[in-house]
């Protein structure tokens, strides 16, 4: 079995090439004007390098942020959206809800249309789907007269109650499509069927704002791959960890908005069950962004929805996005985060230097300190080796750059300066980890970190020490974890559906009808994705004790759904509340809001082997300086590689241990052994033991 991974992140593109059971791993510059030629670059070295040969693969899989750059940089096709006469200002208005109370001037979301692109038709449905007013054709004629005077390149169509009752919605697409058969149409009733006008008309009208985008961007990379021989089977992770046809990905592109974050996850969760975890906190952390992941009890943490390009990473202050979605937080805190001196303090990020010009020890234009050129500074990382040699890092222009534009104007030392802006990004990195973990119920001294990306095993040991985690996992191939984590996925799609329905007041009947209805709806999407193999089924809804706002994910029990159904539901969430908030209460009655229907099917896959050598760090007996203030300041510190440490024989901090893809920096105090799976597992000690 040959396939090939890739994710395209914001600084690099990362490949792993698994050829029967080896993994041969590779980091390339993403070019942000075309990411597809990247991604071509990055064949042509796996072919210099080795036995790859796209003719010869038989799986490709891929990771994305094409869909979220267009989004955040307001890069999308023109859309137009048509809504229920009256509903025009849906977007405009939002939920109304302070993201910071005492914020004077704080802004809304901005709509990624403006209210000149609305337009209403004469039509109305009740919450029940009953038909108010019959859908106006007259009404609907003169909304396509004006679309198509103002050349659109997409219309999101989204209706009233549509969730209920979608034949408005349809009718309407018919007729767009009648009429504009070139345009792209998106309707709420497929994209996201579910209640909360706010949140369904949001992802409906991002589905169609990025569909153009995300067209091309895939048809490209078809035709690129095509190009080079690749004739078999070619799948794009979804944001909730499952993976799709490029077919779908075009269909329903806001399904991949975070894609290479959740393939980091599944990879998170993979690592920490080969060394017997099941509760997980996954930070990966790359040259753009940190995100950090959640995974209790063996299962990734699945979100209902959320959020793109928040403010200052608030919550409720980002465009929502009403699909599933592994659970993430993702903050600005990447190794090109840039810093900057700022109200007489040290500031980091979020704006990156990017994979151009990139920091300024690249040598490739950068003229910012970055979080990069800090650590480079502070001796942790190997000028001569970066990128498996691929970058010659120079130390001079980045003390050069922390010394004039943070060190001098703060009157700092260019080393105290470089320790600023490597604590601040692990502070901006604790305080993430912290609402992932203790403000969402978890206790991190019960969970392993897995940390990956490019730079987060080098924050890493400090990070967990900062939260109370007690080990640290840095996995094999650590700095490609997201296109490992592609490898383990498999095939997934799923159907929701909104009914508000309590569950003592629920028969079987009802809920055997309405997953028939979903398991039809997923079933003509695998007809056109014509994946071998059966799917396996699963079944969670969202549910929420009567009377309250807000719903948590619950799974529900497979099999038969006979009379006795609801109640197990009800107990299901009983069990998932008393965990999640330490508390139930017995006498409240339940209800299920949304409902959802999940098909796995799982996909080829080799047995991992050997890890393909790379090129030589150096011997195992160098030492470097590298600055621990908290233990005395400059020590002489050991570098290793990776295959220098053997398992059963745990070398104490500090050391800096070396990989073709990252850095793992163990501060003194702590220990790191090397594992029988290859990962290595960092523990952590406590303050005195400095």
């Amino acid at each position: 079995m040959k396939r090939l991974a890739f994710d395209i992140g914001g600084t690099f593109t990362d490949f792993v090439y698994d050829d029967d059971g080896t993994f041969h791993t590779l980091k390339v510059p993403t070019t942000p004007e075309d990411p597809a030629i990247g991604v071509i670059e990055g064949m042509r070295h796996l072919g210099e390098s080795g036995n790859f040969n796209a003719k010869g693969l038989d799986v490709v899989l891929h990771a994305t942020t094409v869909a979220t750059n267009a989004i955040i940089e307001r890069k999308g096709g023109r859309t137009a959206l048509i809504t229920t006469d009256g509903f025009r200002d849906v977007l405009i208005i939002g939920r109304q809800k302070r993201y910071e109370t005492y914020d004077l001037y704080i802004k809304p979301p901005k709509p990624l249309v403006q209210r000149r692109d609305i337009f209403e038709v004469v039509e109305r449905v009740a919450f029940d789907g009953e038909t108010v007013i019959a859908l106006d054709m007259a009404s609907l004629d003169t909304v396509i007269d004006r679309i198509a005077e103002a050349n659109y390149d997409a219309v999101a169509v989204a209706l009233l109650h549509a969730y209920a009752a979608p034949d408005h919605e349809r009718q309407i697409r018919d007729r767009l499509y009648q009429r504009l058969p070139d345009i792209d149409v998106s309707i709420s009733s497929e994209v996201s069927p579910k209640f909360r006008e706010y949140e369904r008309t949001n992802t409906t009208v991002a589905n169609s704002y990025v569909k153009p985008i995300v067209s091309r961007y895939v048809t490209h990379l078809e035709e690129a791959l095509s190009g080079k021989g690749f004739r078999n089977e070619f799948f794009i992770m979804q944001s909730s960890g499952g993976l799709v046809s490029p077919e779908f990905a075009r269909n329903f592109p806001i399904r991949i908005v975070e894609s290479g974050p959740a393939a980091g996850v599944l990879m998170a969760r993979d690592a920490a069950a080969e060394e017997g975890f099941d509760h997980v906190i996954a930070f990966d952390m790359g040259g753009t962004t940190a995100k950090l992941g959640a995974v209790d009890e063996g299962v990734p943490s699945i979100s209902p929805t959320f959020e793109i390009d928040p403010v200052r990473y608030k919550r409720g202050s980002g465009l929502p996005i009403n699909t599933p979605a592994v659970e993430l937080l993702e903050i600005g805190a990447g190794g090109g985060s840039i810093a900057r001196a700022e109200l007489g303090t040290i500031a980091v990020g979020p704006e990156s230097a990017g994979a151009k010009p990139g920091p300024v020890c690249y040598g490739l234009g950068g003229d910012v300190p970055t979080v990069t050129d800090a650590n480079l500074v502070l001796g942790y990382l190997d000028p001569e080796y970066f990128n498996d040699g691929a970058f010659t890092l120079d130390i001079a222009a980045a003390r050069n750059a922390i010394q004039s534009k943070i060190a001098k104007p703060l009157d700092l030392s260019t080393e105290a300066a470089a320790w600023g802006i490597h604590l601040i990004a692990t502070n901006n990195m604790e305080h993430a980890i912290r609402i992932v973990s203790v403000e969402r119920g978890r206790d991190p001294r019960r969970y392993a970190m897995v940390a990956f990306g490019g730079a987060g095993p080098l924050h890493a040991a400090r990070l967990a020490r900062k939260i109370g985690v007690p080990q640290v996992i840095i996995p094999k191939n650590a700095g490609v974890g997201s296109a490992v984590g592609l490898l383990g996925a498999d095939a997934r799609l799923d159907a929701s559906a909104t009914r508000l329905l309590r569950l003592n007041e629920t028969t079987g009947d009802t809920l055997r009808q309405l997953y028939e209805e979903l398991e039809e709806r997923v079933r003509q999407d695998l007809d056109r994705m014509a994946l071998p193999g059966e799917p396996i089924w699963s079944r969670f809804a969202y549910m929420r004790f009567s009377g309250q706002g807000f719903e948590i994910h619950v799974p529900l029990p497979t099999g038969s759904i006979d009379d006795a159904y609801p109640q197990s539901a009800e107990d299901a969430f009983r069990r998932a509340y008393a965990t999640r908030h330490q508390f139930s209460d017995m006498q409240a009655s339940v209800e299920a809001v949304d409902w959802y229907l999940v098909a796995t099917i799982e996909t080829a896959k080799s047995t991992p082997g050997a890890i393909a050598k790379s090129s030589d760090v150096g011997s195992s007996l160098r030492t470097r300086s590298a600055f621990f203030p908290d233990a005395g300041g400059w020590l002489e510190t050991r570098i290793l590689n990776r295959g220098d440490l053997v398992p059963g024989n745990p070398l104490e901090g500090p050391a800096i241990v070396a990989d073709p893809d990252s850095t793992t920096v163990i501060p003194p105090g702590d220990r790191v052994e090397a594992m029988k799976n290859g990962h290595l597992v960092i523990r952590i000690g406590t303050e005195d033991q400095l």
